[in-house]
This record gives structure tokens, sequence and C-alpha cells, in this order.
């Protein structure tokens, strides 16, 4: 019998790994940031995540969402991994946590 993919379940697991993961230029990690706009989780267990960067330009767009992939991918419950980059809308502060404004002293 096939096991049931619980989307949410590994949602969670995705978000985890996601908080492991730091921007280069501010020490708080992506999901607090904003970066991340959208978790996917599909029927078949394959992520799909929709993130920006914090710039067009930024110095890892090349390697960061290659490193979300391989992070993601080491989930034993996620079957595949994409990371898409979209700058629409663009990042601003606004996207960032308390907790992040907060690390970085804008509260």
């Amino acid at each position: 019998m096939m096991e049931e993919i619980n989307g949410q379940e590994i949602g969670e697991k995705v978000v985890k790994v996601l908080k492991t993961i730091y921007d280069p230029e501010i020490p708080v990690d992506i999901y607090e940031l904003g970066l991340i706009y959208d978790v996917m989780v599909s029927s078949d267990a394959d992520v799909k995540i929709l993130m920006t960067l914090t710039s067009p330009n930024c110095p890892v767009a090349e390697t960061l969402p290659v490193e979300v992939e391989e992070k993601v991918k080491t989930l034993k419950e996620v079957n595949d991994a994409e990371v898409e980059i979209t700058f629409d809308p663009p990042w601003n502060k606004d996207l960032m946590s308390e907790e992040a404004k907060l690390e970085l002293g804008m509260l």
C-alpha cells in the first residue's frame, strides 16, 4: 500500500530546512527574511519553492537556489525539489518576520 503523502507535514519539514539557510549578507535565515513566498507539495511529494532574493544582483543569486534545492532534497519524505526565483513582488523589509527585524535592530 502506498503511503499517504502528508503535504502539510512535508511543508513543515521543508520550512525547518529553510530556516537553516542564511543570507550571506544578513545574519538571518531566508525564511525569517521573508524570501520564501510559497512552498508547494504535490501528491507525489515533489516540492516546489517560490522564492525571491534581497536584490536581483544578490551575490548568491546563482548559488542560493541550488543550496535550497539540495538541502530540501535531503529530506527523506521529499521526492524532488525545484526552486523558482521571482522578483514579483520585489522583496522589501516589510516581508521580514518580527524576529528578523528585532535581530537586525529595525524595531
